[in-house]
């Protein structure tokens, strides 16, 4: 959890709480869980009546010291909530998801990137916040089936920026042929031991959809962390 991210499409990561539940097929490799275990960073746990614990409050002051350095450097940082989490997680600590929306609110100079599992629960968990332009909603989709069912709710959402995470794609996936498509989708295979692959065509394929739909596409990694074929490395951010 330091200072600057190691995620490749984000400038840092910051997590409220830690601690989740796997929800699909491609929770079953959760790295967040694996890095809890190793690190045992504050007790987090996974599971549905598993504690989600929730970060120091010297560690919620640093998004307002990346906001100072934003308007000193007029660089916009990109934020992505939460890496070792879920904001829309039914189990989030009390009063912990209101002071995020608080926090954010008091940070207009970043851009927040709010990735989740659970859309369905968004409406209900935003209601009485004002959603902010600098957020940016997103969802993780590993395959065809997910995509159809998280993205046809986040759709329905107005935000700045919608977005898909493709990873880990566990299947092949066609975003065409629905009534809209996302602003930016991030593609990525597993990584870690036991990965499952992503082959080279399913990569292909949908970065080929997103050029068709002027939808910016993010490379992430190849499954395994094999390195990305010269084709392959495109890293686009929405407009």
């Amino acid at each position: 959890m330091g200072e600057k991210s190691l995620i490749e499409w984000t400038t840092h990561t910051f997590n409220p709480w830690i601690g989740c539940q796997k929800v699909s097929p491609g929770c079953d490799h959760c790295y967040a869980e694996t890095q809890n275990n190793h690190w045992k960073w504050n007790g987090g746990g996974w599971g549905p009546h598993a504690p989600r614990k929730r970060t120091s409050p010297a560690y919620w002051k640093q998004p307002l010291k990346w906001a100072r350095e934003a308007r000193e450097t007029g660089i916009r940082p990109r934020v992505f909530c939460a890496s070792l989490a879920d904001v829309f997680d039914n189990q989030a600590p009390d009063g912990a998801r209101a002071d995020l929306f608080a926090l954010i609110d008091a940070t207009p100079e970043l851009d927040w990137l709010l990735l989740t599992k659970r859309p369905e629960n968004i409406i209900k968990m935003i209601a009485g916040w004002k959603l902010p332009g600098h957020v940016w909603l997103g969802t993780t989709c590993e395959d065809q089936q997910h995509y159809d069912r998280r993205w046809a709710v986040l759709a329905t959402i107005p935000a700045r920026v919608r977005f898909v995470s493709y990873e880990p794609a566990l299947g092949p996936l066609s975003i065409l042929g629905f009534k809209s498509t996302p602003d930016w989708l991030i593609c990525g295979g597993e990584s870690g031991t036991g990965h499952r692959d992503m082959p080279q065509a399913w990569a292909e394929n949908i970065m080929e959809q997103c050029d068709d739909a002027a939808v910016a596409f993010f490379m992430k990694q190849m499954a395994g962390k094999k390195p990305v074929p010269s084709e392959l490395m495109v890293r686009q951010f929405p407009v």
